[in-house]
């Protein structure tokens, strides 16, 4: 089972262009000021974080080779809310280079328990009361089961909406325990550098949503990674890259 509902992950993530957050509503315009729209030729792809004024944070499979060419307009939009208006508070800025985690991707096999990139801007954002920096935690720790958390896209309402919604919007989340993680995707999950979200069928993010933020108790903790094919599947928990894992690979690569 585990096996089948993994080629569906996998299908899933490969042709992830649509974005969707499932069961949750409308943002308040502005109210995440650090989330970016990371587009490919003016389409948004996946979500991000403006972690410095130069760096965004997102995952690693959001850059799908197979469909990305030098050719293609690679870039983050800040401060937006409506990302199918130029909004004044909007900020469009080219991405210089993009840096996947190298474990993510190695000898033609994918480990989704590295599913972490750094985006390097062309241009410093100019940070405003639209644009913030999201500050990473500040040391790798245990996060509790059960806690509330959120994420938040320019998703579709629905797990068949292949359109990217508009506006941004927002829904809660739980935190699983890992064991339960550990349980149902075996050694897909990674304890150490993972954490998941218990799936009701009800409230998830989707294909495209993708490395947006994790926001537990005001703070960064994860970021979206992977879901069977069906994002409302109540049998697998949602999986996130755990960011504190994280912290001496950001900060090495920032600095270089």
């Amino acid at each position: 089972m585990v096996h089948y509902s993994f080629l569906l992950l996998v299908i899933s993530l490969a042709g992830g262009m649509a974005s969707d957050i499932i069961g949750g509503k409308e943002a308040k315009p502005h109210s995440r000021p650090y989330m970016a729209s990371i587009q490919i030729n003016k389409h948004h792809t996946c979500g991000g974080m403006l972690i410095r004024e130069d760096y965004v944070l997102t995952a690693a499979h959001c850059l799908n080779r197979s469909v990305f060419s030098s050719r293609d307009h690679f870039e983050v939009v800040l401060g937006a809310n409506n990302i199918t208006k130029k909004e004044q508070s909007q900020q469009r800025i080219p991405v210089r280079k993009y840096i996947r985690h190298p474990m993510f991707e190695r000898n033609k096999a994918v480990d989704y328990s590295y599913d972490i990139m750094l985006l390097k801007l062309k241009n410093k954002a100019k940070l405003s009361k639209f644009v913030k920096v999201m500050p990473l935690p500040k040391k790798n720790g245990k996060t509790p089961a059960n806690v509330h958390c959120s994420i938040a896209g320019w998703g579709a309402k629905t797990p068949k909406g292949n359109q990217a919604s508009d506006v941004m919007r927002e829904v809660s989340l739980k935190l699983q325990e890992n064991s339960k993680c550990e349980k149902m995707w075996q050694h897909y999950f990674n304890p150490e550098r993972m954490i998941c979200s218990i799936s009701d069928g009800k409230h998830a993010f989707c294909m495209g949503d993708s490395g947006s933020p994790l926001i537990c108790n005001t703070k960064p903790q994860g970021i979206a990674s992977y879901f069977t094919g069906d994002c409302t599947n109540t049998m697998y928990p949602q999986v996130y890259v755990k960011i504190s894992y994280f912290l001496p690979w950001i900060k090495k690569k920032m600095n270089e």
